[in-house]
């Protein structure tokens, strides 16, 4: 599962099907987003892949698609950056610019991707990566935000098998601990980053790992 399967779907396949009431009046998965500001993040998610791509390093590799991520606190609500996306989503004020620009930035950072040597060295957040790297830490970010997408909009369709399933093993290396067989990776991922509480069966299956919970990743 490459993270350019992933973009490419959220940009041609599920935004662009979204209608106008869905953008302002729908929240999505992420707390405090309504789908706009949810989809302003995928453009600057797209912005940063571009910018990141187009940043050469030749120091040794400082992380790799798993270790780019860290455990965060679960977020609040308070980030400056986050109320800045929020502020950005609504001044598009019209669905269809936020379309527009996922699909173009989206574009960009698709074949960017697509013709990246994935053994080269890039440079983001102080770290360097190999391009390979960086674009496979993306499989969990996007495979995350499809079920943002989804939360609230039950005629979207979920994240391929393939995404949920590496994404999974992906969060939980970061947390250093296997959930359940029983869990599907779809609520390991929802119940593990808190996108949802779990149920008193999966509390109990959960056992000590519950009070570690969420394994929010930034």
């Amino acid at each position: 599962m490459s993270s350019l399967f992933l973009v490419t779907a959220l940009r041609r396949r599920l935004v662009p099907g979204l209608r106008r009431e869905d953008f302002s009046r729908r929240p999505s998965g992420c707390a405090g987003w309504l789908v706009r500001d949810l989809v302003c993040h995928l453009v600057i998610d797209a912005q940063d892949v571009l910018i990141t791509l187009a940043t050469p390093a030749t120091a040794e590799p400082t992380r790799d698609a798993v270790t780019y991520w860290n455990v965060v606190d679960a977020p609040t609500g308070d980030d400056p950056l986050d109320a800045l996306t929020v502020r950005l989503a609504a001044a598009y004020e019209e669905p269809w610019l936020l379309k527009f620009h996922l699909d173009d930035v989206g574009s960009a950072a698709g074949r960017a991707a697509g013709l990246a040597d994935p053994t080269a060295r890039v440079g983001t957040r102080d770290e360097v990566l190999t391009a390979g790297d960086y674009l496979g830490a993306y499989v969990l970010e996007w495979t995350l935000h499809h079920l943002d997408l989804g939360a609230h909009l039950p005629a979207v369709p979920g994240p391929p098998a393939e995404g949920l399933a590496r994404s999974r093993e992906m969060l939980e290396r970061l947390a250093g601990t296997a959930f359940p067989a029983s869990f599907t990776d779809r609520d390991a991922l929802l119940v593990g980053t808190g996108r949802r509480a779990p149920t008193g069966a999966e509390r109990a299956a959960l056992g000590g790992t519950a009070a570690r919970l969420p394994f929010a990743v930034g």
